[in-house]
């Protein structure tokens, strides 16, 4: 399996440290934005092309699959691209930061067939896997989550602190996380309201946000957003169900008395990123849909559109 990977900035790194670790799969071209940092991380990963233009690693016909670690605002394009020129795709999250371009998307795989999942990585955190297992299993019941995204982020800086020239967003890509979490965990989203705080005067984007959200089976979600905390950084998940809580940070996991939950067995990695990328791998190598395809999560996107909407009136 031969993949081109766009995007060399934080996140495709941690995708290229990922695919290292898949047998049978070569990353064979590394597209991002300066010629000689896309060398550099071309060199250092052993990948033998490097451009700055995408078309250039989608006319290659040994390419089976790209992977888009591009900002934001690209992300829709150029998976309708990648399709066009028959390539299997994984879209970085937020698929798009529109519902009508999500909705392209959606057009473009079913018109095409290939194989188009979308990076919701917290549907591969061993941590929520655990937590997944116990609902499908009727272990569990879920009666709230209570989650915290977290950054101190006043400039455009990516994971690494350095400068990007895109703007990040809470609602479409931080947002987008746990709003599709939630449905995954307990069932199809049914209300949905949001406000935020005042927007940047330089960055045009709101810096913090909180979201409430109801599920078909009656559990709820607090969301709290914000790129003002200077603390500890990330997201925690707090699950309250029927029987028991924990809390949820990346791939780890403890109970509510912060006591450690072994989820070493849960998958064969600990790392959410390299299962997101075998579970692509292994759609394409089976010929079906992968968890996370973009079918599976439009319907998150159609609750970030309506909360858009509800913020702007």
């Amino acid at each position: 399996m031969k993949i081109a990977l766009a995007g060399a900035g934080a996140f495709g790194e941690k995708h290229l440290d990922g695919l290292k670790l898949i047998d049978g799969v070569e990353v064979v071209s590394l597209v991002s934005r300066n010629l000689e940092a896309t060398r550099a991380v071309a060199d250092k990963y052993g990948i033998p092309h490097a451009t700055t233009e995408l078309a250039d690693a989608l006319a290659m016909p040994e390419v089976d699959a790209v992977i888009l670690c591009t900002p934001t605002q690209m992300h829709a394009a150029q998976a309708i691209a990648c399709m066009e020129a028959g390539k299997h795709v994984q879209v970085e999250i937020p698929l798009a930061d529109s519902l009508a371009d999500a909705e392209a998307v959606l057009a473009k795989q079913q018109e095409t067939g290939l194989v188009c999942m979308v990076g919701h990585t917290r549907r591969f955190n061993p941590s929520h896997q655990y937590i997944h297992k116990k609902v499908i299993d009727g272990e569990l019941a879920i009666s709230q989550m209570d989650v915290q995204t977290y950054f101190f982020r006043r400039k455009n800086i990516n994971a690494k602190g350095e400068p990007r020239s895109w703007t990040d967003h809470l609602l479409w890509h931080h947002a987008a996380h746990t709003v599709d979490l939630f449905a995954y965990q307990c069932g199809p989203i049914v209300k949905a309201n949001a406000i935020e705080g005042p927007i940047h005067p330089e960055l045009g984007i709101a810096m913090d946000m909180s979201i409430q959200l109801k599920s078909e089976s009656g559990a709820i979600c607090t969301l709290s957003l914000s790129f003002n905390n200077d603390g500890p950084l990330g997201t925690f998940f707090r699950y309250i169900g029927d029987n028991g809580t924990w809390i949820a940070r990346y791939d780890d996991l403890v109970t509510g008395r912060e006591e450690p939950v072994d989820v070493s067995k849960v998958d064969v990695s600990m790392n959410g990123i390299e299962l997101q990328d075998r579970e692509f791998i292994a759609a394409i190598r089976e010929g079906r849909e992968p968890n996370s395809s973009v079918a599976q999560v439009l319907p998150c996107y159609r609750v970030l559109d309506q909360l858009e909407r509800q913020l702007k009136a």
